[in-house]
């Protein structure tokens, strides 16, 4: 049974793991360059997908009826909620269907994953197939919920369930790729996932953020792990 958590100005993070909410080796200079990073990657990539948008839009809503960006409650940086936004790929009543699939669930851990979800959409499949259905997150990074690169975001429940050196994680925002991401990503248990995550927490820095960045568009293109 995981241990209790708080979130926002409650007791917090420290509670949890008793360890000051700071990333090991998270420098000023590095932490400042890895946000101008962000601002600026984030600003590109929106103006990149941007003649994509009413393409996108278009297949949501001809296939089925329903928002277009899905919005989620997550779990960022020392246990706070942000709202996470992605192109909805799901059915619009997929979150009240979760409880009635679990028993298909094939992740372990504190994981929800079905290969062959029966909520997913045909467009669906292709955004995520993609990873189109992440970019509006980048509108998250400009927020600062969220950064380019750092672990993969949960939702409160998922981490709920953390031990004390797994929710270690969440020493440094989230991001949209992470060595997860590119090693594999749903080929891997939530063992493998949450170690990797320890290993970036534990050596994150300039040099690592690039090795990750320059496995990312091959990850993607050879749709690694991608569900």
């Amino acid at each position: 049974m995981g241990a209790e958590f708080y979130y926002g100005d409650r007791p917090g993070y420290e509670a949890f793991v008793g360890v000051s909410c700071r990333a090991p080796r998270a420098g000023r200079l590095y932490a400042f360059g890895k946000r101008a990073f962000d601002l600026g990657a984030a600003l590109t990539g929106l103006f990149l997908v941007l003649p994509l948008l009413p393409f996108i839009v278009f297949l949501i809503k001809l296939e089925t009826p329903g928002p277009v960006l899905f919005r989620q409650a997550r779990v960022g940086r020392c246990g706070r909620l942000f709202d996470c936004f992605k192109f909805r790929s799901m059915a619009i009543d997929a979150e009240n269907l979760k409880d009635d699939l679990r028993h298909l669930n094939e992740a372990t851990g504190a994981a929800f994953k079905i290969k062959d979800d029966p909520r997913i959409t045909g467009v669906g499949r292709f955004l995520r197939r993609s990873s189109l259905d992440e970019f509006p997150q980048l509108l998250n990074v400009l927020r600062g919920d969220m950064s380019i690169v750092g672990p993969r975001p949960q939702i409160p429940s998922e981490v709920a369930d953390y031990t004390a050196t797994q929710a270690r994680r969440l020493l440094v925002k989230p991001g949209l790729t992470c060595l997860w991401q590119v090693s594999g990503r749903s080929h891997l248990d939530f063992s493998e996932w949450m170690e990797l995550d320890r290993q970036y927490v534990e050596a994150a820095g300039v040099g690592l953020d690039l090795r990750i960045l320059l496995r990312t568009l091959p990850a993607v293109i050879q749709r690694k792990g991608a569900y």
